[in-house]
């Protein structure tokens, strides 16, 4: 999983995005109240100033000023606050900050000058306390969205790793929560699928067993007919029979190996190339005295380390589906990199075929004829079974001018 998608850094964000929020909307609520508090304390306080000393200052009486506050009328402004617009207004003369009233009534200008305010280093100590506990803030809920994605995802990763490594038993099962409740789940339907597995595994297995016999029987039997009657016209159907039983005894095979856990890296190298060629020559009588050409057109040949008699079902299956459904023209066997493609001129693949391979039916016949049954042969469900077994991968391509093309794509050796 990228981290970009990864639950626990959603969680942060989450956790850190609300926090921002939280903080913006008080900083808000913040600036209001230290720009009213401003305007209580200092703008009230030179317009109650100027009220108070301007008549005094009128009458030539004495205006005497508290500490940092001070009154100029006229010719007693200061050049620098002279010609200011109504209204209370911050300036900074000398390096000095001053809050500003300025006036104007029936005798003239006046100014109304606060020297000394302190409100600026209150202010300044205010917004700073804000900006400590709104960083500290953001920070706390930053490592507690991490804290509480650790505590979440943790155990969802460990739950995670243990389905990949297909552990039997999972840490959480003894957990009080809902993740408890999801391993013991989890744990009792891996029981379950293991079950139907195994029983499965065994069934094939003592099936298989159990055909072997009379497969051999059949086999010998017609060898006996084959050896008699040659050159007559029984030799014929002994023959078909002969072929019957090896394609059911081969078949069997396949079984009792699909039936066995998959240990490829133990397994001798296979030429994938010579395995095709092999079953290009071994399926010849399936087009004999018909209109089809069955053709090995080479390629790059590699190997791979899988059962031998797996990788001979799985092209031969091909093949011989592809020589049945086409009633003419060519059916041609191909190496690619790492890859083995049948190609035939048939009427194409029926619908029942193709929902098959995509994994919307089970059983059909793997064939390019419209007229394919479905259940008979080694199908679909099968070859696909085989590739899964060996790490391989069935696609299927439309031939250009008709026709079908099956692929099978294997792992080269040393990438198990």
């Amino acid at each position: 999983m990228k981290p970009f998608n990864s639950l626990r850094r959603r969680i942060v964000v989450a956790y850190t995005t609300y926090a921002f929020g939280f903080v913006l909307f008080f900083a808000l609520i913040a600036a209001f109240a230290v720009e009213g508090i401003e305007e209580h304390l200092v703008d009230n306080r030179l317009r109650q100033v100027a009220a108070w000393a301007a008549p005094r200052a009128a009458g030539m009486l004495p205006v005497e000023m508290p500490a940092g506050l001070s009154f100029h009328r006229g010719a007693d402004i200061p050049t620098s606050l002279r010609g200011l617009p109504p209204g209370v207004q911050e300036k900074t003369v000398d390096g000095v900050g001053l809050h500003i009233l300025a006036g104007h009534d029936a005798l003239g200008e006046y100014v109304a000058v606060d020297h000394e305010s302190d409100y600026e280093k209150v202010e300044l100590a205010v917004y700073s306390l804000f900006a400590i506990g709104f960083l500290g803030f953001l920070l706390f809920s930053y490592f507690l969205g991490g804290y509480v994605a650790r505590r979440l995802v943790t155990p969802i990763m460990d739950m995670a790793e243990a389905v990949s490594s297909d552990q039997p038993n999972v840490s959480l099962e003894g957990r009080r929560d809902e993740l408890g409740i999801l391993a013991r789940a989890y744990a009792a339907h891996t029981a379950q699928l293991r079950d139907v597995l195994e029983r499965e595994r065994f069934f094939t297995g003592d099936v298989s067993h159990e055909l072997r016999s009379p497969l051999t029987v059949i086999m010998g039997a017609a060898e006996v007919l084959m050896a008699q009657g040659k050159g007559s016209a029984s030799y014929a159907p002994a023959a078909r029979i002969y072929r019957a039983a090896q394609e059911a005894a081969e078949c069997v095979t396949v079984l009792l190996l699909l039936a066995r856990a998959p240990q490829l890296d133990a397994l001798a190298l296979v030429d994938v190339g010579q395995v095709a060629r092999g079953e290009t020559e071994r399926h010849q009588h399936l087009v004999a005295a018909r209109p089809v050409r069955l053709e090995f057109a080479g390629g790059e040949d590699f190997t791979v380390r899988a059962p031998r008699e797996l990788c001979m079902s799985a092209i031969g299956n091909l093949v011989r589906n592809a020589c049945q459904y086409t009633d003419s023209g060519t059916v041609t066997v191909r190496m690619g990199r790492n890859s083995v493609s049948v190609e035939d001129t048939g009427p194409g693949l029926p619908a029942a075929v193709r929902a098959a391979l995509e994994g919307q039916a089970h059983g059909a016949v793997l064939g390019s004829g419209a007229g394919g049954s479905s259940g008979t042969g080694l199908g679909l469900a099968l070859v696909r079974r085989i590739c899964s077994y060996l790490g391989a991968s069935l696609a299927l391509e439309d031939r250009p001018g008709g026709g079908s093309i099956f692929i099978i794509r294997f792992t080269p050796a040393g990438s198990n």
